[in-house]
């Protein structure tokens, strides 16, 4: 038996064990009256007490009572649905006597039924680059909490807690008083003092430049801006100094019940695909959707074409002399899915595809772009570590440490849908006869429908970013299977490409009603030397948020000939590069004066891009 062979079978006899030993399930019970529980003690005969505000569901299997629709703590989890990695999730109420207590799930709570960490205590064993990546994380949620009136619950060092590199919001607290002539709402001044019981325990190499922020926090005139731009230079300039190693591997299978492979992903070791410097920075997953080859179709053109747009941004990013802010590369990022996005449309609309029958794909997207960052000394560093994750559709983004590991993404489906509408609970929006269904894929609809969801991360500690299409991630499996996994690979006791074939093989197994596909990057900043690792196989070759559509039903299957497909990317390049320009747009509102030189550029890279093309096109149709 092989070595993919030999962890196949380890990781089938393990994870089935895990699978039948979970069952706990342990929740943040809110208020007063909770706290008031002793422990050891069971509410309505259902909920054991192990901390008065911590209790164990003994039947997680039967639905708890839901929280009335008046409910307007309720319904502010619900809104903050999209943040769930760092907010707590509603799991419903128990009615005790005349009190309605809430429970809430997805809590900083750990396996042994205790609270993580609270950054205070945190705080002194976190690296300069965690200090300030905690800090970072604090003010990315600080205008949503603001404007559903919770803001306070930022201002609370006990209601902060870590888990790794991520802060957990231990429950959320209303901005009370809003209406009184006395309230005042909670301002940055604020958010610095909550900071400022963390200054004496700064590292040194951040400790004077953290002081200097607090304090502008505190001046009248202080604008969210500037503080997020001091910040983030401050948080590049501690992650480019960690060392980076990156290992790439994908794989896609066609699954046990489907005759054919809509999946499409890069990196992946083929014939015809060659391994550059790109292929360690760029990783991608997209399931098509449009039935035989019109899934097929999008889902390689949306991959094709995100890397020739890809390629000019980086080229522009090298030339910034100082590192662009991350809401201009979010929104230079958001353009590029919308180009692509009009480009699988053009076909649809150029074939007369309607409703059901038009063609589009998923897509995850993790983009790591290596800005140049000058140092306090003068040095220059190329690498900030910084990692973009584009996401449109149910294809899924994960962070994996031996640890734990971290659904980065939220999917674009009807029951999340409902749950960020406030219209319902996740478990009962779950119940929905079409709550799989996609609210949003790539080319069904003109690109201003669409909403990618793009966020920034930082590479800090070593890891596994995993990408994946819902074949893989269908039924909790990822979340149930990642540990036996995780220590095989980020300890190096498997090859990659074995341990990546092996998860695959049992998804298949698992799932298997679908087209699995999985990219996963192993990152590793504890090496000695920077360095980028290929695998020797793959080697060979803040405005209001819009109303979201309605569902996309998956279309019946409809056959693309080969020759209509090659028409396809033949009149698919002429839409990339009228698209192109469009996306120039981002730029110019930044950069009016450098305008010409960018379009002097972007006509250099055409060429390049012609020649892309031609290899998947037949020569005999370029002629006529």
């Amino acid at each position: 038996m092989n070595s993919s062979g030999k962890l196949f079978e380890r990781a089938t006899t393990t994870t089935i064990r895990r699978f039948q030993s979970q069952g706990f399930h342990y929740l943040w019970a809110v208020g007063t009256t909770a706290e008031r529980k002793s422990a050891g003690t069971t509410i309505a005969d259902r909920y054991q007490v192990r901390t008065p505000q911590i209790w164990l569901d003994t039947q997680p299997e039967s639905d708890p009572q839901a929280p009335l629709a008046s409910s307007e703590l309720a319904q502010t989890y619900l809104l903050l649905y999209p943040y769930r990695l760092h907010v707590p999730e509603v799991y419903g109420v128990c009615r005790d006597g005349g009190d309605e207590i809430l429970l809430l799930e997805n809590v900083p709570i750990t396996e042994y039924g205790e609270l993580q960490p609270s950054i205070a205590q945190a705080w002194y064993q976190g690296s300069a680059t965690r200090q300030i990546y905690w800090l970072w994380q604090i003010l990315e949620l600080w205008t949503p909490l603001k404007e559903l009136g919770v803001a306070s619950s930022l201002l609370s060092p006990d209601f902060i807690r870590i888990e790794g590199w991520r802060i957990r919001l231990k429950e959320l607290i209303l901005d009370e008083g809003q209406t009184q002539e006395s309230f005042r709402e909670p301002n940055l001044a604020n958010l610095a003092q909550s900071w400022a019981v963390l200054l004496p325990d700064a590292k040194p190499a951040i400790a004077e430049q953290l002081q200097a922020i607090c304090s502008l926090m505190q001046a009248p005139d202080a604008t969210y801006r500037d503080i997020s731009t001091r910040l983030n230079v401050l948080l590049l300039e501690q992650a480019s100094q960690l060392p980076l190693r990156i290992q790439v591997h994908g794989a896609t299978e066609v699954g046990k019940r489907r005759s054919h492979n809509e999946d499409f992903c890069y990196p992946i070791a083929s014939r015809t695909q060659t391994f550059d410097d790109l292929s360690a920075r760029l990783t991608i997953v997209c399931d098509g959707i449009g039935g035989h080859d019109g899934g097929e179709v999008a889902s390689q053109l949306a991959v094709q074409s995100i890397q020739l747009q890809v390629k000019a941004l980086l080229s522009e990013i090298s030339g910034q002399p100082e590192p662009l802010p991350p809401d201009l590369i979010c929104d230079q990022l958001a353009a590029i899915v919308r180009v692509v996005n009009n480009l699988i449309a053009a076909q649809n609309d150029a074939q007369n595809r309607t409703a059901r029958r038009r063609m589009g794909t998923t897509l995850v997207m993790a983009l790591q772009i290596p800005q140049r960052v000058t140092l306090p000394g003068g040095s220059i560093a190329n690498n900030a570590h910084e990692v973009y994750i584009v996401n449109v559709g149910d294809s899924r983004a994960y962070w994996i440490t031996p640890e734990y590991c971290h659904q980065l993404t939220v999917d674009d489906d009807v029951a999340v849908r409902e749950v960020r509408m406030g219209r319902s609970l996740y478990r009962e929006a779950l119940k929905r006869p079409d709550s799989g269904a996609l609210t949003q894929a790539m080319g069904t609809r003109e690109g201003h429908h669409l909403h990618p969801s793009v966020r920034r991360f930082i590479l800090e500690e070593d890891g596994m970013l995993v990408l994946c299409s819902d074949g893989m991630s269908d039924n909790g499996f990822v979340e149930q299977s990642w540990a036996d996994y995780a220590e095989l690979i980020l300890q190096e006791k498997f090859s990659i490409e074995s341990a990546v074939q092996s998860w695959l093989d049992f998804a298949n197994q698992r799932n298997g009603h679908d087209n699995a596909s999985i990219v996963l990057t192993h990152c590793q900043v504890s090496a000695a030397l920077p360095e980028i690792r290929l695998p020797v196989s793959m080697s060979i070759a803040s405005a209001d948020e819009p109303e979201l559509p309605e569902p996309i039903v998956i279309p019946p299957t409809e056959v693309v000939t080969p020759k209509k497909k090659n028409r396809i990317l033949l009149k698919s390049f002429l839409v990339l590069l009228i698209g192109s320009g469009a996306a120039l747009g981002t730029w110019y509102y930044r950069d009016p004066v450098g305008m010409p030189q960018r379009i002097q550029k972007e006509a250099g890279r055409i060429q390049p891009a012609i020649e892309s093309l031609r290899q998947l096109i037949p020569n005999d149709l370029l002629k006529r």
